[in-house]
């Protein structure tokens, strides 16, 4: 399952609903070999919420670490992405 930008024009109630949502999908498929899922998203917010949910709701934790994607320019004028891993524990 992918999904792009979710929490778009969703208010803090909404989006806590969904973070609900995706945990309990989670939980529930987390012994099944060939369950993928792919949240890209700008809300860091909404990333902490599903964080909560899971080790909260459900007792499943998360993935160790998340991956954040930048824009960076280098010395030479181009732009680059850039990859950083970051620990849940962070967040």
């Amino acid at each position: 399952m992918a999904l792009d930008e979710p929490t778009t024009n969703l208010d803090h109630e909404n989006k806590r609903g969904l973070a609900i949502a995706l945990a309990q999908i989670i939980a529930s498929r987390a012994a099944q070999s060939n369950f993928q899922l792919l949240v890209i998203t700008h809300d860091e917010d909404f990333v902490s919420m599903m964080k909560l949910e899971l080790s909260s709701q459900t007792g499943f934790s998360m993935p160790e670490r998340y991956y954040q994607v930048a824009r960076e320019e280098s010395s030479d004028g181009r732009f680059y992405s850039k990859i950083t891993a970051i620990d849940w524990d962070d967040l």
